[in-house]
Protein backbone atom coordinates (compact mmCIF):
# COMPACT_ATOMS: atom_id res chain seq x y z
CA UNK A 1 0.00 0.00 0.00
CA UNK A 2 1.57 3.53 -0.38
CA UNK A 3 0.39 5.91 1.91
CA UNK A 4 -0.25 9.35 0.41
CA UNK A 5 -0.11 12.87 1.70
CA UNK A 6 -2.62 15.33 -0.23
CA UNK A 7 -1.70 19.20 -0.37
CA UNK A 8 -4.03 21.56 -1.85
CA UNK A 9 -6.08 24.69 -0.66
CA UNK A 10 -8.71 23.79 -2.97
CA UNK A 11 -11.52 21.93 -1.36
CA UNK A 12 -13.36 20.13 -4.11
CA UNK A 13 -10.37 19.64 -5.84
CA UNK A 14 -8.84 17.88 -3.20
CA UNK A 15 -11.66 15.62 -2.06
CA UNK A 16 -11.61 14.93 -6.05
CA UNK A 17 -8.21 14.15 -6.18
CA UNK A 18 -8.43 11.24 -3.12
CA UNK A 19 -11.42 9.53 -5.09
CA UNK A 20 -9.04 9.40 -7.92
CA UNK A 21 -6.28 8.17 -5.76
CA UNK A 22 -9.12 5.44 -3.95
CA UNK A 23 -9.84 4.46 -7.11
CA UNK A 24 -6.47 2.57 -7.95
CA UNK A 25 -5.84 -0.57 -6.12
CA UNK A 26 -2.66 -0.25 -3.57
CA UNK A 27 -3.23 3.84 -3.17
CA UNK A 28 -4.18 4.89 0.29
CA UNK A 29 -4.37 9.47 1.23
CA UNK A 30 -3.52 9.36 4.69
CA UNK A 31 -3.22 12.94 5.38
CA UNK A 32 -4.92 16.22 3.86
CA UNK A 33 -3.31 19.66 3.99
CA UNK A 34 -4.88 22.96 2.79
CA UNK A 35 -1.65 24.96 3.29
CA UNK A 36 1.88 25.09 3.60
CA UNK A 37 2.44 24.37 7.33
CA UNK A 38 -0.17 22.10 7.45
CA UNK A 39 1.58 19.98 4.62
CA UNK A 40 4.94 20.44 6.59
CA UNK A 41 3.79 19.16 9.57
CA UNK A 42 1.77 16.26 8.09
CA UNK A 43 5.27 15.04 6.31
CA UNK A 44 7.20 15.42 9.65
CA UNK A 45 4.55 13.55 11.75
CA UNK A 46 5.84 10.70 8.95
CA UNK A 47 3.50 7.78 7.93
CA UNK A 48 3.52 8.39 4.46
CA UNK A 49 5.16 7.43 0.98
CA UNK A 50 4.48 9.97 -0.91
CA UNK A 51 3.05 13.64 -0.83
CA UNK A 52 1.34 15.55 -3.58
CA UNK A 53 2.04 18.93 -3.39
CA UNK A 54 0.22 22.15 -4.94
CA UNK A 55 2.61 25.10 -5.93
CA UNK A 56 0.39 27.28 -4.83
CA UNK A 57 -1.05 27.41 -1.55
CA UNK A 58 -1.25 29.94 1.82
CA UNK A 59 1.85 30.42 3.23
CA UNK A 60 5.64 28.98 2.40
CA UNK A 61 4.59 28.22 -1.40
CA UNK A 62 6.72 26.85 -4.67
CA UNK A 63 10.43 25.69 -4.29
CA UNK A 64 10.57 27.30 -0.31
CA UNK A 65 7.98 24.57 0.80
CA UNK A 66 9.72 21.88 -1.32
CA UNK A 67 13.30 22.80 0.08
CA UNK A 68 11.69 22.88 3.59
CA UNK A 69 10.03 19.37 3.43
CA UNK A 70 13.35 17.86 1.84
CA UNK A 71 15.31 19.38 4.73
CA UNK A 72 12.79 18.13 7.38
CA UNK A 73 12.36 14.58 5.22
CA UNK A 74 14.79 13.61 2.61
CA UNK A 75 13.72 10.18 2.19
CA UNK A 76 9.94 11.44 1.57
CA UNK A 77 9.43 11.82 -2.34
CA UNK A 78 7.65 14.89 -3.66
CA UNK A 79 5.37 14.79 -6.68
CA UNK A 80 3.82 18.54 -7.60
CA UNK A 81 0.48 18.38 -8.84
CA UNK A 82 0.32 21.92 -10.61
CA UNK A 83 -2.11 23.68 -12.78
CA UNK A 84 1.39 25.88 -14.08
CA UNK A 85 3.19 23.50 -16.86
CA UNK A 86 5.95 26.63 -17.87
CA UNK A 87 9.00 24.61 -18.25
CA UNK A 88 11.55 27.19 -15.98
CA UNK A 89 8.71 25.97 -13.40
CA UNK A 90 9.16 21.95 -13.82
CA UNK A 91 12.81 22.76 -13.59
CA UNK A 92 13.05 24.80 -10.64
CA UNK A 93 10.60 22.43 -9.05
CA UNK A 94 13.19 19.84 -9.56
CA UNK A 95 15.91 21.09 -8.30
CA UNK A 96 14.31 22.14 -5.77
CA UNK A 97 14.09 18.77 -4.71
CA UNK A 98 10.79 17.72 -6.35
CA UNK A 99 10.52 13.53 -7.31
CA UNK A 100 8.44 14.46 -9.81
CA UNK A 101 5.57 17.00 -11.39
CA UNK A 102 2.82 16.61 -13.25
CA UNK A 103 -0.42 18.95 -14.34
CA UNK A 104 -4.13 18.97 -12.95
CA UNK A 105 -4.19 18.74 -16.56
CA UNK A 106 -2.88 15.02 -16.96
CA UNK A 107 -4.82 12.02 -17.14
CA UNK A 108 -5.58 9.82 -14.40
CA UNK A 109 -3.28 7.00 -15.60
CA UNK A 110 -0.70 9.43 -15.68
CA UNK A 111 -1.35 10.53 -11.67
CA UNK A 112 -0.79 6.64 -10.66
CA UNK A 113 2.08 5.97 -13.31
CA UNK A 114 3.68 9.57 -11.31
CA UNK A 115 2.56 8.15 -7.59
CA UNK A 116 3.91 4.56 -8.24
CA UNK A 117 7.40 5.63 -10.17
CA UNK A 118 8.00 7.96 -7.32
CA UNK A 119 6.89 6.04 -4.31
CA UNK A 120 9.59 3.67 -6.02
CA UNK A 121 12.87 5.84 -5.97
CA UNK A 122 12.41 7.00 -9.25
CA UNK A 123 11.87 10.34 -11.00
CA UNK A 124 8.84 11.32 -12.88
CA UNK A 125 7.77 13.86 -15.18
CA UNK A 126 4.90 14.22 -17.53
CA UNK A 127 5.97 12.88 -20.77
CA UNK A 128 4.14 16.04 -22.28
CA UNK A 129 6.23 18.56 -19.93
CA UNK A 130 9.32 16.61 -20.59
CA UNK A 131 9.46 17.22 -24.47
CA UNK A 132 8.42 20.90 -23.75
CA UNK A 133 11.42 20.96 -20.89
CA UNK A 134 13.89 19.30 -23.71
CA UNK A 135 12.90 21.69 -26.50
CA UNK A 136 13.63 24.67 -24.26
CA UNK A 137 17.06 22.93 -23.30
CA UNK A 138 17.89 22.92 -26.95
CA UNK A 139 16.83 26.30 -27.47
CA UNK A 140 18.31 27.85 -24.74
CA UNK A 141 21.56 25.72 -24.98
CA UNK A 142 21.89 27.51 -28.40
CA UNK A 143 21.41 30.85 -27.00
CA UNK A 144 23.14 31.09 -23.58
CA UNK A 145 24.08 28.17 -21.83
CA UNK A 146 24.89 29.81 -18.85
CA UNK A 147 20.61 29.56 -18.10
CA UNK A 148 21.03 25.69 -18.20
CA UNK A 149 22.97 26.57 -14.89
CA UNK A 150 21.30 25.73 -11.72
CA UNK A 151 21.96 28.60 -8.51
CA UNK A 152 24.37 26.39 -7.02
CA UNK A 153 26.34 25.46 -10.36
CA UNK A 154 26.47 29.26 -10.95
CA UNK A 155 27.41 30.07 -7.71
CA UNK A 156 30.64 27.62 -7.32
CA UNK A 157 30.61 29.09 -11.54
CA UNK A 158 31.17 32.12 -10.09
CA UNK A 159 34.02 31.41 -7.17
CA UNK A 160 35.75 29.07 -9.65
CA UNK A 161 36.03 32.27 -11.95
CA UNK A 162 37.56 34.24 -9.29
CA UNK A 163 40.12 31.25 -8.17
CA UNK A 164 38.64 30.15 -5.36
CA UNK A 165 39.86 26.47 -4.50
CA UNK A 166 37.11 24.11 -4.46
CA UNK A 167 38.02 23.19 -0.69
CA UNK A 168 37.25 26.95 -0.75
CA UNK A 169 34.45 26.97 -2.10
CA UNK A 170 33.12 23.87 -0.34
CA UNK A 171 34.04 25.66 3.12
CA UNK A 172 31.99 28.87 1.69
CA UNK A 173 28.97 27.26 0.64
CA UNK A 174 28.94 24.39 4.03
CA UNK A 175 29.30 22.05 1.46
CA UNK A 176 31.17 18.31 1.31
CA UNK A 177 34.12 19.36 -1.57
CA UNK A 178 32.61 15.83 -2.97
CA UNK A 179 29.68 17.52 -3.73
CA UNK A 180 30.90 20.97 -5.19
CA UNK A 181 33.51 18.38 -7.31
CA UNK A 182 29.89 16.94 -8.57
CA UNK A 183 28.51 20.77 -9.24
CA UNK A 184 31.63 21.69 -11.13
CA UNK A 185 31.32 18.38 -13.32
CA UNK A 186 27.65 19.09 -13.83
CA UNK A 187 27.89 22.84 -14.84
CA UNK A 188 30.88 21.55 -17.58
CA UNK A 189 29.04 19.13 -18.86
CA UNK A 190 25.92 21.66 -19.49
CA UNK A 191 28.74 24.59 -20.67
CA UNK A 192 29.82 21.86 -22.98
CA UNK A 193 33.33 22.52 -21.09
CA UNK A 194 35.84 19.36 -21.28
CA UNK A 195 39.24 20.66 -19.11
CA UNK A 196 40.03 23.05 -15.95
CA UNK A 197 41.94 25.77 -18.53
CA UNK A 198 38.54 25.89 -20.61
CA UNK A 199 36.43 26.91 -17.42
CA UNK A 200 39.09 29.41 -17.10
CA UNK A 201 39.33 30.91 -20.41
CA UNK A 202 34.59 30.60 -20.34
CA UNK A 203 35.08 32.67 -17.40
CA UNK A 204 37.22 35.56 -18.81
CA UNK A 205 35.50 35.25 -21.80
CA UNK A 206 32.08 36.10 -20.55
CA UNK A 207 33.59 38.52 -17.22
CA UNK A 208 32.61 35.87 -14.49
CA UNK A 209 35.35 36.64 -12.14
CA UNK A 210 34.64 40.54 -12.69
Amino acid sequence: MIRIITADDHTLFRLGLRQMLHSFAGLEVVKEATDASEALAAARRGGADVVILDLTMPGATGTSLIEQIRLSCPALPILVLSMHDEPGTVRRALQAGASGYITKGSSPDVLFMAVTRVAGGERFVDPTLAESMALESIALERDDPQKLLSPREWQVLGLIAKGVALAQIAEQLHLSPKTVTTHKAHLMEKLGIENNADLIRYAVEHKLAD
